[in-house]
């Protein structure tokens, strides 16, 4: 599943995302430096691996990933092709859910393209352009609906009646994800390729002194609340620091990040943020060959995990044999943690929680 970067030009999307990825993206200060999308995958920090194999030596350490696509910096009529503005938009209806970063740093030497740092106003931008195109599209699907209305299609009338719903929320500025959504009312909208059905996660980009405190910024405020108001979440980086953390060996790192007094780098979080976007959760196996976790949508059923490992899995499934991450860390080990009873036995109806430690038992 993808991730998309997006935001206006010289807001430190590449420089974000080449310390993501150590891809070595392209990053310069001048607008549409980045024309085709950068790609790259993010291994999502989990200690819980790190604790399992210290127990395991496993051959190998696998852990779950985010795949992060840096897509060009939009502008003001890019619904309308300014910029590139249709190419960058087709881009990012390819992504999963976005990842809005918004310039908060003051730096006379980094052009803005309005001239001045307004963070309400840059995310304003971007929203519009995105609910625009949305509109158009959406304008199109309703005169195809509207044809088959005729036919008295079922199918074409609830669609119909759903596509009248989101016209209306984009008509008020507001992004489709606002709105009040079933499960397939929700799916019908991602079948279409709608840009504000998308979940957002709005990166801060701040000067490097004030990332430890960025609460005191008007700017940083000011995005909490916009962000509060349509249920998204804020997540303070400096890509400078992070531009910086990324070149350095573990043990630099480390201290570099006490120094800061942060707990994790920025680029941690986000990724771990952009798991949890995705609506993403971890079961994990564990064994001398490898340890690993295995990434699946929240809500899946053990069959469904199972088949994430291998079709036949899926298919030939009997059980799966599960007992939770604290409660295997609580014991010498897995034969003392099944001898207490700690090992449970689920059939087909089970939903997986994050932490579990699987052992799937399948027959085909």
């Amino acid at each position: 599943m993808k991730l998309g970067i997006i935001g206006l030009p010289n807001v430190g999307k590449s420089t974000l995302f080449n310390a993501l990825t150590a891809a070595g993206a392209q990053a310069a200060n001048y607008p549409f430096c980045t024309i085709e999308p950068n790609v790259g995958m993010v291994p999502v920090p989990d200690a819980r691996l790190d604790a399992l194999a210290e127990r395991y030596s496993p051959e190998k350490i696998t852990p779950a990933t985010v795949t992060f696509v840096d897509i060009a910096g939009l502008v003001r009529g890019a619904s309308r092709g300014e910029g590139l503005g249709n190419q960058f938009l087709a881009h990012i209806r390819e992504v999963d859910a976005l990842v809005h970063v918004v310039r908060i740093f003051e730096d006379p030497d980094v052009v803005h393209v309005d001239g001045k740092i307004d963070a309400l106003s840059d995310r304003e931008t971007i929203a519009t352009e995105l609910a625009l195109a949305d509109l158009q599209s959406l304008e199109k699907r309703l005169e195809r609906a509207a044809k088959l209305l005729k036919g008295q299609d079922k199918q074409a009338a609830a669609q119909h009646e759903i596509l009248l719903r989101a016209q209306a929320i984009l008509a008020e500025g507001d992004a489709l994800r606002t709105g009040t959504w079933t499960p397939e009312e929700l799916a019908f909208l991602g079948q279409c390729f709608f840009l504000t059905i998308k979940p957002m996660l709005y990166v801060a980009n701040v000067d490097e002194d004030r990332v430890n405190a960025p609460e005191a910024l008007p700017h940083y405020a000011a995005l909490c609340q916009a962000a509060a108001a349509e249920g998204s979440m804020v997540l303070p980086v400096s890509a400078r620091i992070e531009s910086e953390i990324a070149v350095m060996d573990p043990q630099d790192r480390e201290l570099f990040l006490q120094e800061l007094g942060l707990a994790q780098s920025g680029l941690a979080r986000l990724a771990q943020a952009g798991y949890e976007l995705l609506g993403l959760i971890s079961f994990l196996t564990a064994g001398p060959k490898e340890v690993r976790a295995w990434p699946v949508p929240r809500g899946s059923t053990a069959p469904q995990a199972a088949g994430t490992i291998h079709t036949d899995f899926e298919r030939g499934f009997i059980r799966a044999e599960i007992v939770s991450y604290d409660a295997l860390m609580a014991q010498k080990d897995y034969a003392a943690a099944k001898a207490a009873g700690l090992v449970r036995s689920e059939g087909k109806e089970y939903v997986m929680q994050d932490g579990d430690v699987t052992l799937f038992r399948f027959n085909v």
